[in-house]
C-alpha cells in the first residue's frame, strides 16, 4: 500500500470540494471507499477528514456519514502581535520605555480574570512602545506570579514584556476584545493625545491548560489599523 500523509489527503479532498465534484451538502463517499481510491490507511482518511471537519468544511455525523457543509465556515486565525514588528514594518526605529514595575494586589476584575486569590499580588506593568521616539502603543499588564515567577528577572529593559512572553512563556489559549475607547489623562498623556480622544485598543488573556498567565490592555496611537488574514 503507498503511503502519503493525512495532510496530502485532505488537500486533495478540499480540492474536490472546491471544484464542485462534491458540492454543498454532498455525501461524502465512506472511509473504506475513500482509501480503496486513495492506496492509503482508513486512519489517514479518518484523520484527513476529521481535519476538514475541524476546519468547519464537512460535518460528520455517527451512522450519517460525512457531509460537505450547506455554508462552510471560514475560522480567523489571530496571531498575537510583537509590537516592536509592528512598528519596524512600518520603517521605523522601535524602542520601549518601562513606566511602571511593581509587585500589588490587582483590583477585582484582574482578580477574577487571572484566577488570582483575594488579596494576592500579582506583578503590573506599564510600557511605552516608540517608533521613532514619538508614541506608538501604550500597555498596561498584569502578570500572575505562580504561571511566570521569572518574569521579575526578566531583562524588561532590554526586551518588551510582550516580546519576552510571546517568546518565552507557551500558552493553550486566551480571549481577545478589540475596541474603541476614550482615553484618560494617563493614556492620553502617554500618546501624546487629547483626554477622552477614541483610539483603538486591544485586550488580551492568555493561559495554559488550567492556569492564567496574563491580561493585558494595549492602546495604540490614533490612525493605528490592525492586519490579519481570513
Amino acid at each position: 500500500m503507498i503511503k502519503k500523509s493525512h495532510h496530502t489527503v485532505r488537500q486533495s479532498m478540499q480540492d474536490r470540494i472546491e471544484v464542485g465534484e462534491w458540492p454543498l451538502g454532498a455525501l461524502i463517499p465512506g472511509e473504506i471507499e475513500l482509501a480503496s481510491e486513495y492506496g492509503c490507511a482508513r486512519t489517514t482518511i479518518n484523520r484527513a477528514l476529521q481535519a476538514l471537519a475541524d476546519a468547519g468544511v464537512v460535518v460528520r455525523k455517527r451512522k450519517g456519514g460525512t457531509r460537505v457543509c450547506e455554508m462552510p465556515v471560514r475560522h480567523a486565525k489571530f496571531t498575537i502581535s510583537i509590537v516592536r514588528e509592528q512598528v519596524e514594518a512600518t520603517g521605523c526605529q522601535y524602542r520601549h520605555s518601562v513606566l511602571t514595575s511593581m509587585l500589588k494586589i490587582p483590583p477585582a476584575p484582574i482578580v477574577t480574570r487571572l484566577g488570582l486569590k483575594s488579596g494576592e499580588k500579582a506583578f503590573y506593568l506599564e510600557t511605552l512602545h516608540l517608533a521613532d521616539d514619538r508614541p506608538f502603543a501604550f500597555e498596561e499588564r498584569w502578570v500572575n506570579l505562580k504561571a511566570v515567577p521569572n518574569i521579575l528577572t526578566a531583562p524588561l529593559d532590554d526586551i518588551s514584556a510582550n516580546e519576552w512572553l510571546v517568546k518565552t512563556v507557551p500558552f493553550s489559549s486566551g480571549d481577545v476584545i478589540f475596541s474603541a475607547m476614550n482615553v484618560d489623562q494617563k493614556v492620553a498623556t502617554s500618546l501624546e493625545t487629547a483626554i477622552g480622544k477614541a483610539i483603538f485598543v486591544v485586550k488580551r488573556t492568555t493561559w495554559y491548560k488550567e492556569e492564567f498567565i496574563t491580561t493585558m490592555k494595549l492602546f495604540y496611537k490614533e490612525g493605528f489599523q490592525l492586519y490579519t488574514r481570513l
